[in-house]
C-alpha cells in the first residue's frame, strides 16, 4: 500500500504525510510539480528524522506516476465522491490518493482510479487538512488489509 500526492501545494503537509508513511511502513508517491522547493526546510522540519523511515518517490507528472506504479488500484479520496471510505473494500496493493489543497484532482485524473470515496464529515465544513485526510484514510485502509503495525 502507498499514499500518493497529486501536484501538493504545502511543503508542511507533505513532511506530516511523510511522517506519517514512516511510523505506519507505507512509502509516498509525489506528483509533481508541487507548489514548492522540495528542500524546503519546511518538509523536513514536519517530517523530522523521520523523512530517513519512508520510501519516498517523486514523479515529474501523473503520467510518469502511472507509469512506474506496480498497483493496478488507484483509490481517489475527495469530496465530490458519494462512497464512504468505510464502505469501501481497500486491498493490500493499494494506492491511496490526494489531490492538492486548492483544488483536488483533474478529471482525467480522476477517471484513471478504480474509485472515488469520501471521509465522512459534517456538512457545513469544506474538507480535512490533506495530513489528517491521509492519517485517517492509511488507518482504515491498513486496519482492513490487517496490515497496521503490531
Amino acid at each position: 500500500m502507498r499514499i500518493a500526492l497529486f501536484e501538493p501545494e504545502i511543503a508542511g503537509n507533505v513532511g506530516a504525510v511523510l511522517r506519517l508513511g514512516a511510523c505506519l511502513g507505507v512509502g509516498v508517491d509525489l506528483i509533481e510539480p508541487m507548489g514548492f522547493i522540495w528542500n524546503d526546510r519546511r518538509v523536513r522540519r514536519a517530517a523530522m528524522d523521520y523523512i530517513d523511515h519512508v520510501d519516498v518517490r517523486r514523479h515529474a507528472g501523473f503520467d510518469a506516476f502511472r507509469q512506474s506504479t506496480e498497483s493496478p488500484r488507484l483509490v481517489l479520496f475527495t469530496t465530490k465522491a458519494k462512497q464512504s471510505c468505510f464502505d469501501f473494500a481497500f486491498g493490500p496493493d493499494d494506492v491511496l490518493l490526494f489531490g492538492k489543497e486548492s483544488g483536488g484532482v483533474p478529471d482525467y485524473v480522476a477517471q484513471a482510479c478504480i474509485a472515488r470515496v469520501r471521509i465522512p464529515m459534517l456538512a457545513q465544513v469544506r474538507s480535512m487538512n490533506l495530513a489528517s485526510s491521509a492519517a485517517v484514510a492509511l488507518g482504515e485502509a491498513l486496519r482492513q488489509t490487517g496490515m497496521l503495525p503490531a
